[in-house]
């Protein structure tokens, strides 16, 4: 069991000055959970870059090489054709379809990677602790387990910094 104490705000700009004052006091925060994407919250949490990036280039690359090769197989070796006396291996006449191949293994890859990452597989279940922070709340949410503060200190300060409503919940993970 692990108790997990958490605060709604209503505005983003609360939310940011919230975890800037409970940082400033030595506070872990386990995760913020919000509805859009709010600047410069990333930076405040120093958050890691995503690897997602990565995983679709080496994707591209790969769809790249498999699709030049096929291509390059097919017109010189598997099925050799004469077209108006030019030569078998035209590169030039590869491009677009080794262009169409990299960017939909790219865009898989990408998916892929982004729903396991995620944990949005199937029969996954998601972890909401409150349906407002799906329409237009913001939460921060604190882990006992994280810090030295015990569950009533640790509402106390997000009560400090202006939360809304603060709740503690039990959870199983």
């Amino acid at each position: 069991m692990k108790n997990i104490i958490y605060g709604h705000f209503t505005d983003d700009h609360d939310l940011l000055e919230a975890v800037k004052a409970l940082q400033e006091k030595g506070i872990h925060i386990a995760d913020v959970r919000t509805p859009f994407p709010v600047h410069g919250l990333d930076t405040v949490l120093k958050l890691r870059r995503s690897h997602l990036p990565k995983v679709a280039f080496i994707a591209g690359v790969i769809g790249a090489v498999l699709m030049f090769s096929f291509q390059y197989w097919v017109f010189t070796e598997g099925w050799p054709l004469n077209f108006g006396g030019k030569p078998y291996s035209s590169i030039l006449s590869f491009i677009p379809a080794t262009f169409e191949i990299t960017v939909l293994f790219a865009a898989f890859a990408m998916g892929i990677a982004f729903l396991l990452r995620s944990n949005l597989g199937p029969g996954s279940i998601p972890d909401i602790l409150d349906e407002e922070v799906t329409n237009d709340h913001f939460q921060i949410i604190l882990s006992e387990k994280d810090n030295t503060l015990s569950e009533t200190e640790l509402a106390e300060a997000l009560e400090a910094t202006g939360a809304l409503d603060v709740k503690q919940v039990n959870t199983k993970k």
